[in-house]
């Protein structure tokens, strides 16, 4: 499984709780290097949860 799968399955697990998807959402960010990846992940990220934490998803991909 790679660290993008994994950390797919992770932020559905932990979506229940702010701080948690926060804390989880930037520890993946360290995860993830390939640059396509993460383009992928914050598209992924905002598909799935961007109308449920859109300010943390924003800060964390630094969106205006």
């Amino acid at each position: 499984m790679s660290m993008f799968e994994l950390t797919k399955k992770i932020l559905r697990v932990v979506n229940f709780d702010s701080q948690l998807f926060q804390k989880e959402l930037y520890k993946a960010q360290k995860w993830i290097t390939d640059a396509e990846e993460i383009k992928r992940f914050q598209e992924w990220c905002i598909t799935e949860f961007g109308a449920k934490y859109p300010k943390i998803i924003r800060k964390a991909f630094a969106l205006s």
